[in-house]
């Protein structure tokens, strides 16, 4: 076998432009490991890169096939004694769009991106892992620090990086503060938020104030939601700006107030995934899936990805359920 199905862009544009095609398996080189794809997670930064933003600079040829992270089964190893070996179950992140995504049955990534799938989980529910939990550990615990008696506001808590934060926030012992919409509130909660706030009926900026941190996964792209962060964060407080291109202004708007702030853009890197995992496997943190599309309904979900109201995790099926 030298072909696969994949569904793949010919150009940037709306969700429409997705066409399921036959394509040649990638070729595994030096240190990557070839991976049979069962399902993949869908993410606001594919949506983005498909309609022309996101990555999509770093596309140097169509056709282009498109999705950051999977979950499969390991087809070839980069050497005999490599700790994963073929059969294996693993999952990961695929630096796109420097190499082909997962949208796809098959893909090749480097063997520092990935790590042993818990065996807790279904192939579904570790697809929906590594992109939005390496984003969320790599905001919440490397860039802010979380700690115990730190009061952390996390936006959009709901979202498939949102509740990975609001669990570890909350893990880790800070005072977690979520924003949601009404239906999600209690599951908020449960995640471990110590405080929720419905954002159809009250401001967050009226009711809060001396926030330690604020992990931003909006930006000013919906009702000045990163510049109204500005005034509950204490001086010095911490501000963490995730989706790309959602607040140009930040850096002089922050220093202007007074506040530290960044940007965060997550890596492939395996060893964190791993300790992902065993907090996966352990129970201490859960994922959630909202929706799972087949395949050939790439179009479908990243409709539903667009929309803004999911709850946790989009995947695509490739054969998981067979």
């Amino acid at each position: 076998m030298s072909t696969m199905r994949a569904m793949v862009i010919a150009a940037t544009g709306g969700p429409d432009c997705f066409t399921l095609a036959e394509v040649p398996i990638p070729t595994k080189l030096n240190s990557e490991v070839l991976v049979k794809v069962m399902a993949a997670g869908v993410n606001p930064i594919d949506a983005k890169t498909r309609a022309g933003g996101g990555v999509s600079a770093g596309i140097t040829s169509f056709p282009a096939i498109l999705g950051c992270d999977f979950s499969g089964v390991v087809v070839e190893s980069p050497y005999d004694a490599y700790p994963l070996k073929p059969g294996d179950e693993v999952f990961g992140m695929v630096p796109v769009p420097r190499m082909a995504g997962c949208y796809a049955e098959f893909v090749s990534v480097p063997s520092l991106s990935i790590a042993r799938k818990p065996t807790r989980l279904s192939h579904l529910e570790a697809a929906g892992v590594p992109v939005a939990a390496l984003t969320a550990w790599g905001a919440v615990v490397d860039v802010a620090k979380a700690h115990e008696g730190q009061r952390i506001l996390i936006h959009a808590g709901a979202g498939g990086v949102g509740h990975f934060a609001v669990q570890f926030a909350a893990y880790f012992g800070a005072h977690v503060i979520a924003t949601g919409s009404p239906h999600n509130l209690g599951w908020l909660r449960d995640l471990g938020a110590a405080e929720v706030i419905d954002y159809t009926m009250t401001r967050f900026d009226e009711v809060l104030s001396g926030v330690d941190v604020v992990i931003d996964l909006i930006g000013n792209v919906h009702d000045d939601t990163g510049s109204r962060s500005l005034r509950v964060l204490r001086p010095g407080g911490l501000l963490v700006n995730v989706p790309s291109g959602s607040w140009p202004t930040l850096a002089e708007d922050a220093a202007a107030a007074g506040i530290r702030a960044t940007t965060y853009r997550v890596a492939p890197d395996g060893s964190t995934l791993a300790v992902i995992g065993r907090l996966l496997e352990s129970g201490d943190v859960h994922v959630t899936l909202d929706s799972v599309y087949d395949l050939t309904a790439a179009a479908d979900a990243h409709t539903a990805i667009e929309s803004g109201h999911t709850r946790g995790k989009i995947v695509l099926d490739l054969g998981s359920r067979v």
